[in-house]
């Protein structure tokens, strides 16, 4: 084991937005990130499709980021997600996805982070970057073993906007991968 990861969210006050990119959450301060003793506050999550990294060379349809940031650098959450049943969350948030770049609004409750969150804290965790420019190497990457649900139309719902807004897996080069297990 390397150290704890501890999320401690709490409902928020949050914005949904399109980039241009990927559908993003802006979350109002209130929750963090525990991880190795540093406190990280969450600022945003969004979404890929495909997945952005791969578990034993598997793709996923889609992941997750949970952006946490400190004076020191980001810490990012990934998980990834699989076909099965619909998460409220999501179904909540798909209601109000805006369809067109630069459109954003607020979310009318606030929300629970956690209902995108595994059932298991096993993660690995690496040093590495962001994965849109200038992917800047400052993010201590978590990212949960085990995935959660979304509904075939949930995804099919955001693949409708972003096909495909993945940046490729890199290699992983000098970097360590550390496997937690909790």
């Amino acid at each position: 084991m390397v150290g704890d990861v501890t999320p401690r969210w709490a409902p928020v006050k949050a914005r949904i937005g399109n980039n241009g990119h990927t559908i993003q959450v802006d979350c109002d301060p209130g929750s963090t990130v525990i991880v190795d003793g540093f406190e990280y506050n969450l600022l945003q999550f969004h979404f890929h499709h495909p997945s952005e990294h791969t578990i034993d060379g598997r793709y996923f349809p889609m992941e997750v980021h949970f952006v946490h940031r400190n004076d020191f650098g980001l810490a990012v959450l990934g998980i990834m997600v699989i076909e099965g049943a619909p998460n409220p969350l999501i179904e909540m948030l798909w209601q109000q996805i805006p369809t067109h770049a630069g459109e954003k609004s607020e979310i009318s409750t606030p929300i629970l982070p956690t209902a995108l969150l595994p059932p298991s804290a096993t993660t690995y965790r690496y040093s590495g970057s962001l994965t849109t420019p200038p992917c800047s190497e400052i993010v201590s990457w978590i990212v949960y073993h085990r995935p959660v649900e979304l509904s075939p139309q949930q995804i099919a719902r955001f693949a409708m906007l972003f096909a495909n807004n993945a940046r490729p897996v890199q290699s992983l080069n000098r970097r360590k991968l550390l496997f937690d297990l909790f």
